[in-house]
């Protein structure tokens, strides 16, 4: 067997067999097929797209490339929920506490931010002393006595999923569709949970610009899931504007807390409202998503959600009375009020350059080497829908270094777009397909 014939074959669209994938990927794992050869099968993936079959044995091989974790000591119902990144996106340190408030539990990897989205773990690490589970043993622990099961990525877990990515990251192959679903949903398959809940984002800062192509890798996950008998639900949610207020990491979890006391931003609210409520629903608790809600607002307005996110800050080495002192939290030296120089509408607020403006003054990474500061970030004041009267306030962008300031306030400004005529808030969860 030929490394040059399996992609002639894709080139020419015809369907590999398991065994010619098998012989690719275990060859590349082992470093006997060289680079150039394997970003030319993925440039002939690029363009002519997977099998059903190519699909499942190609995730399924990824999967099987490292370790395998099962939760024997956890006696909840697992939710794995994977989101493909967005700006302002603080969606798990909300939901986590929620879904442990309900009885079940968090059983996933979370990711550091690249680029114009945040990461999950640059949020928590925030918190001074903090620091994510790096062992199936770890998890088990805290998941079994807080219902909130997070752990950091392993090279030991799916290490084929690294290496193909560094080399899609630089050979312009990143947007395919069942690249991107073999690499997300053979993480989330070499997991233990009971339902997987994907939080597909849509728009502007999101990777998936349109609803086709979102709605296209949802149901390739779906798909996948399927395939190996496994619960997997989708949300579809708006990216065209930043989730809720705050773009950062501090400042996000402050945001994050403050909707744990039932005080959070209409269009975050949503996104976990209905997750959470999926969640129930695959348990089997409801049969109406609306029963979940209420189920949720209960244990918001009894306290019981911010008490479980104290309880898994304190377990895994912070200070859990940073609910109640945010002076416990880092905190930019400076700040810098951006002030709109046009009357109007609020028609667009441009993301992904609200994204690359927190970036650029630290709160993000250029690249996986850079270093994040947890205290800097942006809080916008108007969303869609909004009306705006010259020299109104915008935005404060909080930072430590002027370096980067003066751009990453023309980029806020250009981010948005005002018209005349009054235009109505967007619909945030667009889709839910199971």
């Amino acid at each position: 067997m030929r490394v040059v014939d399996l992609i002639e074959k894709k080139r020419e669209k015809e369907e590999l067999a398991k065994e010619e994938i098998h012989f690719l990927l275990s060859e590349y794992l082992k470093g006997n097929v060289p680079d150039y050869q394997m970003s030319a099968f993925l440039m002939a993936v690029y363009f002519n797209d997977m099998t059903k079959a190519e699909l499942l044995e190609f995730t399924t091989l990824m999967r099987d490339s490292g370790e395998i974790i099962k939760f024997e000591k956890i006696n909840k119902f697992l939710v794995d929920k994977h989101s493909t990144g967005g700006v302002g996106d603080k969606v798990t340190v909300v939901l986590a506490p929620i879904l442990a408030a309900l009885g079940l539990a968090s059983t996933k990897l979370s990711g550091k931010g690249l680029g114009h989205t945040g990461g999950t773990i640059d949020k928590f690490e925030a918190i001074k002393g903090f620091k994510f589970s790096s062992s199936k043993e770890e998890v088990e622990k805290i998941a079994s006595k807080t219902g909130i099961g997070l752990m950091g990525y392993s090279d030991k877990i799916v290490p084929l999923d690294k290496k193909l990515y560094s080399l899609r990251d630089v050979t312009a192959t990143v947007p395919s569709i069942p690249l991107i679903a073999s690499s997300i949903m053979s993480k989330k398959l070499a997991i233990q949970s009971d339902v997987i809940i994907l939080d597909v984002k849509v728009g502007d800062g999101a990777f998936m610009k349109n609803i086709e192509r979102a709605r296209e890798l949802a149901k390739r996950m779906i798909e996948i899931g399927i395939g190996f008998k496994r619960k997997v639900r989708a949300v579809l949610s708006n990216m065209d504007e930043p989730l809720g207020y705050s773009v950062g990491n501090a400042i996000e979890i402050i945001e994050a807390i403050e909707t744990l006391k039932g005080n959070g931003a209409k269009d975050v609210k949503e996104v976990v409202y209905t997750i959470a409520a999926v969640a129930l629903k695959a348990k089997g608790v409801i049969k109406e998503l609306k029963d979940g809600y209420r189920k949720i607002d209960e244990v918001i307005n009894s306290g019981l959600a911010l008490s479980k996110l104290k309880e898994f800050i304190a377990e895994s080495g912070g200070d859990e009375n940073l609910v109640n002192d945010y002076s416990i939290l880092p905190v930019a030296k400076e700040k810098l009020e951006i002030f709109s120089q046009n009357n109007g509408y609020v028609a667009k607020i441009k993301a992904e350059e609200i994204g690359k403006a927190a970036m650029i003054i630290g709160a993000g990474r250029a690249t996986k080497y850079d270093k994040i500061d947890h205290s800097v970030g942006i809080k916008i004041f108007k969303k869609v829908g909004d009306k705006v009267e010259k020299g109104e306030k915008l935005a404060e962008i909080y930072y430590n270094d002027e370096k980067n300031l003066k751009n990453s306030k023309e980029m806020l400004l250009d981010a948005y777009v005002l018209q005349n005529e009054k235009v109505s808030g967007q619909k945030v969860v667009i889709e839910i397909i199971d």
